[in-house]
């Protein structure tokens, strides 16, 4: 079975290192026009490299800060302008934030709701009568297992996340009678940028290998997740092959969570 994505225009937010990038590496790869959005300049040119080095469709690039109205409203009209149309959306923008409840300001919380949850219906509300008009779309909103099973000191983020599966939900009933399918996919431990940096900052002499697999020993599939596994299922999920999935949070955790 080969996923295709031929003549369909993706929009991949934070998609200049880690799982965006991973995404933008697949779907190019399987002949969809990307255009990679990241907040900061440094590092576009070099993940346009990248991805371009096995596509099949056009790669493009956009600096873009998507916790910014005036940002996300000025890209998704050049992407338009360049690609012709957005037909898949992946809201995958964000970070890991946690810390104690009540140590969160309101400065906090609202940095936090605009990169993660307002990015995503900003940019939804702008690509959406498109995908209803041409009735088919795709989108797929990045979440992490806290959307589900929030822990203690979880906060901001477990509750940004389930705002935005929540969201999802909403979207898939709505666009369901015209062709646009809607789901998340849920962050577990996956080999990222993220867990690097945390490598990093530990200062350890230890490598990153040894450093992963005491992440992962505690993962049902004895292991951490792959960046390309992520990929692969996203690609799936924006393909006519995944056509009767819509509304649906997929766990991507090797077992790892508590609830299905």
């Amino acid at each position: 079975m080969e996923v295709r994505l031929d003549g369909r225009s993706a929009i991949i937010t934070g998609s200049s290192k880690g799982l965006g990038l991973a995404m933008a590496k697949e779907f190019a790869a399987s002949g969809a026009n990307v255009a990679i959005l990241a907040r900061s300049p440094d590092g576009l040119a070099e993940a346009k490299a990248a991805v371009e080095a096995n596509a099949s469709g056009k790669v493009a690039t956009f600096q873009c800060d998507v916790s910014k109205a005036e940002d996300i409203t000025k890209t998704v009209a050049a992407v338009i302008k360049t690609f012709g149309k957005v037909d898949i959306l992946i809201n995958n923008a964000g970070t890991s934030r946690a810390m104690p409840s009540t140590e969160i300001t309101d400065e906090i919380w609202q940095e936090d709701l605009d990169l993660k949850l307002f990015a995503a219906i900003r940019l939804t509300r702008l690509v959406w009568p498109g995908m209803k008009e041409r009735k088919w779309g795709r989108i797929i909103n990045v979440l992490n297992l806290g959307a589900k099973a929030p822990r203690a000191n979880g906060a901001p983020t477990a509750v940004s996340r389930a705002a935005g599966m929540a969201f999802m939900k909403v979207l898939a009933n709505e666009g369901a009678p015209h062709g646009i399918l809607v789901n998340g996919m849920l962050v577990g431990l996956i080999d990222s940028e993220q867990h690097r940096r945390r490598h990093a900052s530990a200062g350890t002499n230890a490598p990153y290998e040894e450093y992963a697999a005491k992440l992962g020993a505690n993962v049902p599939l004895g292991r951490i997740g792959k960046a390309e596994e992520f990929a692969a299922m996203a690609c799936f999920l924006c393909s006519d092959l995944a056509g009767f999935t819509t509304g649906t949070a997929i766990n991507m955790d090797g077992g790892a969570s508590p609830v299905v």
